[in-house]
């Protein structure tokens, strides 16, 4: 799902046709296209090695991802507040019209809320997986355990 993000190339070509400024264009764009061009490569991880959701490797992704919207959410709400005329003659008002407001409205908590998931997940992996072990190595007769007196 994060692999979508590589649309984040579109934010950099309205900034080539003006549309929206450097400041805000150039760190969403390459953000959102640095998650979304690794994506596939984090699921390959995951498919290869279920316990790669545990690794500092996939929480650093997703926290990477995680910071990404917060950056890019911050400078187009906040920049314009502080510094109105910062941006010059090109603002951040063409994400305030459809269809790039589904930008902020939808697909950032979208994609928040997938990033949060997959941590939470994460979190709970490392006794879930060990417990599902234990039972199919048992159940399987793998490992034996003895007892001396």
């Amino acid at each position: 799902m994060q692999a979508w993000r590589w649309a984040g190339s579109g934010f950099l070509t309205l900034y080539t046709y003006g549309v929206l400024p450097g400041i805000f264009a150039w760190p969403a764009g390459l953000g959102d296209m640095a998650i979304g061009v690794t994506a596939p490569l984090v699921l390959s991880a995951l498919l290869r090695r279920p316990d790669f959701a545990a690794s500092k490797s996939f929480v650093a992704w997703n926290v990477s991802g995680i910071l990404d919207l917060t950056v890019a959410v911050s400078i187009g709400a906040l920049v314009p507040l502080l510094a109105p005329n910062f941006y010059g003659p090109v603002s951040t008002a063409p994400m305030t019209q459809l269809p790039l407001v589904l930008v902020p409205t939808y697909l950032v908590p979208t994609f928040l809320i997938l990033h949060l998931t997959a941590l939470f997940q994460a979190r709970r992996l490392p006794a879930t997986s060990t417990a599902n072990l234990m039972g199919k190595s048992c159940a399987s007769g793998d490992i034996r355990i003895s007892q001396t007196a």
